[in-house]
């Protein structure tokens, strides 16, 4: 179950590692990888009596291509969920039929991301689905930036 707060327009979710609800399949494309806080000395990070904590943050823009089928899968999500108490079906139907992005929030879910990933257990887990502006040729969205100004620094302290 996925406690809703904020307005319409934004869901923020928070779900525990397992999820009981089939997903359907398909597998994320991931273009680039940042690793800002490498642990020092070369060294996995894994050494020692405790566990590793690692926070991933994944920021996905998607252009809705079929509201209806969107909302449609939704509402199945929801009907389907023998966990979800009466009131808060009630409370879900009518939110994503009055907003994509709450639709959008109930049919993805973190877990998916890395259910397959070998030696990870999810610990905690939160989302949020929000309407935005998006121009692809609006410098604000080059996701290559940061890795272009890294390259450029790095030529420079070469030389």
């Amino acid at each position: 179950m996925r406690p809703l707060s904020g307005p319409p327009a934004v869901v923020n979710a928070a779900a525990p590692a397992v999820s009981g609800q089939p997903r359907a399949s398909w597998a994320p494309t991931l273009r680039r990888m940042s690793t800002d806080n490498e642990p020092p000395n070369g060294t996995s990070g894994t050494e020692g009596d405790g566990a590793r904590y690692v926070r991933l943050q994944v920021e996905l823009v998607l252009e809705l291509t079929d509201t209806g089928e969107l909302t449609g899968a939704a509402l199945d999500q929801i009907a389907g969920d023998e966990f979800m108490p009466d009131e808060e079906r009630a409370h879900a139907r009518d939110a994503v039929q009055r907003d994509e992005a709450e639709a959008l929030a109930y049919l993805v879910d973190p877990f998916d991301l890395v259910t397959g990933v070998p030696g990870v257990e999810l610990v905690q887990a939160s989302w949020n689905s929000a309407h935005t502006e998006y121009d692809p040729d609006d410098d604000e969205w080059d996701l290559w930036e940061d890795e272009a100004d890294d390259e450029a620094d790095e030529q420079d302290e070469a030389e």
